[in-house]
């Protein structure tokens, strides 16, 4: 992406969705004041005299889908009832797994360090669900179509990680013997019902560049 260049994939007076790249912070840090996505979104609304609120969050490192909200009563509507929003992740994990389809049920509990475990006091830890389906398979990776119930901060990455099957890439939680140039997960699907049209949207992206030539390198 461009320095100020966003791919945008719906916008109304309500609402904007971006296809974020991967390696972008979504907001400011104490180093990173301006490179983030919302920064870039603000910029680009302020020219029309918009202001520009968070729905949703991707990590850094994670690419895809997300949403903003033009006004505060818009983005309390969609963040409550986000649970109904149907949200699709692809990733690219280490191996071959045994059960091609499941749920994953955990809590998850957060550390000072911004890290996050897995938690057997629910009274504690925070359920998250997270649903995959094995899609295509090399001898080394697996093509993982995942549906998330909840929004937890890294539930995908921690979900997979704790079944031995890591997201490639993954340097958070998993030590990777080989380098990779990024985390291989991408919000590529979101449905949803416009909080104040009411209309039904649907948006779904094509698999990025990046897993097609890591799949087709590993197949051959």
């Amino acid at each position: 992406m461009k320095k100020d260049k966003l791919k945008i994939l719906y916008e109304d007076k309500y609402l904007i969705i971006i296809n974020k790249p991967n390696n972008l912070l979504m907001i400011a840090t104490e180093k990173e004041k301006e490179n983030t996505l919302y920064h870039k979104v603000l910029l680009y609304l302020k020219k029309k005299n918009q202001k520009v609120f968070v729905v949703n969050r991707l990590d850094k490192d994670t690419s895809g889908i997300v949403m903003f909200a033009k006004n505060e009563k818009v983005k309390r509507l969609l963040q409550d009832n986000w649970n109904q929003v149907i949200r699709k992740y692809m990733a690219i994990v280490y191996g071959k797994l045994e059960k091609k389809e499941d749920t994953l049920k955990s809590y998850l509990m957060e550390t000072k360090t911004n890290l996050v475990y897995l938690t057997d006091d629910s009274k504690k830890g925070k359920l998250a669900i997270t649903s995959y389906k094995v899609i295509y398979e090399t001898d080394k990776y697996s093509l993982l179509d995942i549906n998330i119930k909840t929004g937890r901060k890294n539930q995908i990455r921690v979900a997979l990680n704790d079944i031995k099957h890591p997201i490639v890439g993954d340097k958070k939680y998993y030590q990777e013997k080989q380098k990779t140039k990024r985390l291989y997960l991408h919000s590529y699907y979101i449905e949803f019902n416009h909080p104040i049209t009411k209309q039904l949207i649907k948006i779904e992206l094509d698999i990025p560049t990046e897993f097609i030539k890591l799949l087709n390198y590993t197949n051959k």
